[in-house]
């Protein structure tokens, strides 16, 4: 059985790690590259960079910062963040990222998924989807979700089930799936939404958005089969180590890499 695998996030703006809540009042939480160091040492499995406002400004990512946390980490390294073209990604990869995260380019061109996995292969393709609930008629019983774009702040009126499967049918790699309704508050993944999206692809799904504290994790990968958590506030704030975490999954049974 493959190992589940613990991914600290760094959402970074102006070159600091911020924390928010619903993708909004972001709090400073530090240096990227200390922290990255510091998530190393813990023994992180990975660790995602996103560049928050790159897309929302229209500009490249910072990939001065990007160079400074890679250097100073030896395992696995996601970016993304403002992502436009071919160019984008061979400067990520060659600043020493492993793998790039695409969102808002890749659904105003979707193409561009093929042609990204394609020419850098599909194992450093994550596509990241920020989900959040529909609001449909009390009267619906189906729960939907809509894709948002340029850091949460647009909808997009496309389906986040349909837009999954499609990414994968495309060559993506891996799919980065964030609750915004879940996102910073501490209070469990939107389980019916990974679980939606495991069960409809066959690529890894990393659950993003709401852990708050060990059980949270376990939920995530035996109630939604999430092949990876991604936490922030958690281990930002000192709240709980990855170690820790590690050692509490073991023992209720997730194969997890100590």
């Amino acid at each position: 059985m493959l190992t589940k695998r613990i991914i600290p996030c760094l959402d970074v703006k102006d070159s600091r790690v911020v924390k928010g809540i619903k993708f909004l009042e972001l709090k400073d939480a530090g240096s990227p590259v200390e922290i990255a160091k510091r998530y190393e040492e813990e023994e992180a499995d990975e660790l995602v960079f996103l560049d928050i406002t790159a897309s929302y400004e229209k500009r490249d990512i910072m990939l001065n910062v990007v160079e400074k946390t890679a250097t100073s980490v030896f395992i696995p390294f996601t970016v993304g963040g403002g992502i436009k073209n071919s160019e984008n990604i061979r400067s990520l990869l060659n600043a020493g990222s492993d793998k790039v995260s695409l969102n808002t380019q890749v659904v105003k061109n979707p193409d561009f998924i093929n042609q990204s996995s394609k020419k850098f292969g599909s194992q450093c393709i994550v596509i990241a989807i920020d989900a959040k609930k529909k609001v449909t008629s009390y009267k619906s019983q189906v729960t939907s979700w809509e894709v948002h774009i340029n850091g949460g702040r647009m909808p997009t009126g496309i389906d986040v089930l349909e837009w999954a499967k499609e990414v994968e049918s495309r060559g993506a790699g891996e799919i980065l799936l964030t609750s915004m309704d879940h996102d910073g508050t501490k209070e469990g993944y939107d389980i019916e939404l990974t679980k939606s999206i495991t069960t409809a692809v066959n690529i890894p799904v990393i659950a993003s958005g709401g852990a708050g504290n060990p059980d949270h994790i376990l939920e995530v990968f035996m109630k939604a089969g999430a092949d990876a958590a991604l936490c922030a506030s958690i281990f930002h704030y000192g709240e709980y180590s990855i170690k820790e975490v590690k050692e509490y999954l073991k023992k209720k049974g997730v194969p997890v890499r100590l």
